[in-house]
């Protein structure tokens, strides 16, 4: 009996039927990165706010003041009396009645100065001039509640974190495209019901939601393309991050036009519901099915591939090879049982960790280091294209391995010179800083391909999964870590990064190179891997 490699040469390894589904499913690279970088523009300070004292709404509406003329009745003598407080955060511990004057509230309190006037801090009781651009505006997520934003951050890769595990093991014991789907109705329902939410709380709960089925479609797509292509065409997974990168470059657009943040969630995840289309035109990978004893179905699929093409099956391909491991639900000791399979999974865990803590940490970075925020946006997505390429390039000249070590390498140097680079030289600090950021992008999009690539297929669903949810493990912590060292040093964050860097660097090396392999069936192929 022919193996699934020989009969898909036959049928075609990379012709019209796989560049259709390739280009169908690396849409959901686009929606992904929406979802994954939303929360720059979702969570957006608002640059005019202030503590309303209470009593002041009834006063306002009595007097007749604009906005701008509550604002000065309440910010000016805070200034006035008490530089160094901005209104924000606290007020002046007083209580507007129906007693105070509309051209003078703090008239009765004339025997002190406004300096001399208690102050107390503000809880729930802010306005502001656009009380619906952000999420931060909406639930008050500013002075003692800021911390919040990050937590949301850190929800959303919890989210991703647990889909990798339980998507990831369901695509596995039930099949791609059944959890793609599921996936992306799943993404669908949870965004609207975000957009709308009445409370952080449910908001939060929601947002995990969305993780979980977010990172179902983005995994299972990877996979089913990788699976129903040759291994000399494997280099189309890069190509999907590609579609990831227009995704961040699309999102400042959106974001621009837009100008609520519900308006900004339903754009962003509203798109997921046509992907419920391709029930009709993806199939299941025949790779999966033949693991799963359904060797029929393998086999009509594979000729609707070659009859796609313009091939032809032979007549004696009536039966495709097997795979002779028993096939079993996929767990953790599957990965690390044998020694090739540890030493891989351990590596390419740390790998994702580091990936996904720096890539997330240099694109948080935009907002707090000043400037245009739609157009450094915009930029940083831009920088990422020639990532892409240049891996299309150096991939199956070099393999691998070296490319993934020196992107690694090179991020890690880059990030340690920004460091101490004088601020007096912007053009010469930002071309480092992006040299930095396209060493980890080609780093985080390298890992992708050679993660796929070093399991066989009864674990290659489970284990992309497993050895990503790291990448969300990075992901939760980066908000943390960025915004609580920054508060230190602005460029500690970029000292750990490089250290990250250059470990992994170092490590990967130690992984096997796999350019021109044919994905590895069972355990024991990754074993005889060198």
């Amino acid at each position: 009996m022919p193996s699934f490699d020989e009969v898909l040469k036959e049928a075609g390894e990379f012709g019209r039927f796989q560049k259709r589904v390739f280009f169908l499913l690396c849409q959901t690279g686009i929606t992904f990165s929406f979802l994954f970088a939303s929360v720059v523009f979702l969570g957006q300070a608002p640059d005019n706010y202030w503590c309303r004292i209470p009593g002041a709404a009834e006063l306002s509406e009595r007097c007749g003041w604009t906005l701008e003329d509550e604002r000065n009745f309440t910010i000016l003598p805070l200034l006035l009396g008490n530089g160094s407080s901005s209104g924000k955060c606290e007020r002046l511990d007083v209580v507007w009645d129906t007693s105070a004057s509309c051209a003078s509230p703090l008239a009765r309190y004339g025997n002190h100065s406004a300096g001399n006037l208690p102050l107390t801090a503000c809880h729930d009781n802010w306005v502001y001039k656009q009380p619906h651009s952000s999420i931060v505006s909406e639930y008050n997520l500013v002075c003692g509640n800021v911390w919040m934003l990050d937590l949301s951050q850190a929800i959303l890769n919890l989210g991703f974190l647990t889909g990798a595990f339980t998507l990831g093991y369901a695509a596995d014991r039930y099949g791609r495209i059944l959890i793609y789907l599921l996936s992306c109705l799943g993404v669908g329902i949870c965004g609207i019901i975000v957009a709308f939410a009445p409370n952080f709380t449910l908001f939060v709960i929601f947002r995990f939601l969305q993780g979980v089925f977010g990172k179902g479609t983005w995994m299972t797509c990877y996979v089913i393309v990788t699976e129903i292509v040759g291994s000399d065409q494997r280099i189309v997974g890069i190509v999907i991050q590609i579609f990831f990168t227009l995704g961040i470059m699309i999102l400042p657009g959106i974001a621009y036009l837009i100008p609520t943040w519900q308006g900004i969630q339903l754009a962003i995840s509203l798109p997921n519901f046509l992907f419920l289309l391709y029930y009709w035109v993806v199939p299941e990978s025949p790779r999966w099915l033949l693991t799963r004893k359904k060797g029929e179905k393998a086999l009509k699929i594979m000729h609707n591939i070659a009859k796609h093409n313009g091939k032809y099956l032979s007549p004696h391909y009536s039966e495709i090879t097997i795979s002779n491991e028993e096939v079993s639900n996929p767990s953790f000791l599957d990965l690390v049982r044998t020694p090739r399979m540890r030493r891989n999974t351990l590596i390419l865990m740390y790998a994702w960790f580091t990936s996904a803590l720096i890539y997330q940490g240099l694109i948080m970075r935009i907002g707090i280091v000043g400037g245009n925020l739609f157009l450094e946006f915009f930029i940083s997505g831009a920088v990422e294209l020639p990532a892409a390429l240049l891996i299309l390039v150096t991939i199956d000249r070099f393999g691998r391995r070296l490319p993934f070590a020196i992107s690694n390498i090179v991020a890690g140097i880059a990030c340690f010179i920004t460091t101490f680079l004088p601020e007096d030289i912007p053009w010469l600090k930002t071309t480092v800083a992006t040299l930095g950021r396209l060493g980890i992008t080609m780093a985080f999009e390298i890992v992708y391909l050679v993660n796929t690539e070093l399991y066989p297929t009864t674990l290659r669903n489970f284990g992309v999964s497993l050895c990503s949810s790291l990448c969300d493990l990075g992901g939760i912590i980066a908000p943390f870590l960025l915004f609580r060292l920054a508060a230190i040093w602005l460029e500690l964050p970029l000292i750990i990064f490089s250290i990250l860097a250059v470990v992994c660097g170092l490590l990967v090396l130690l992984l096997p190179e796999t350019k021109g392999i044919s994905l590895p069936e069972t355990v024991e192929d990754v074993e005889q891997l060198s």
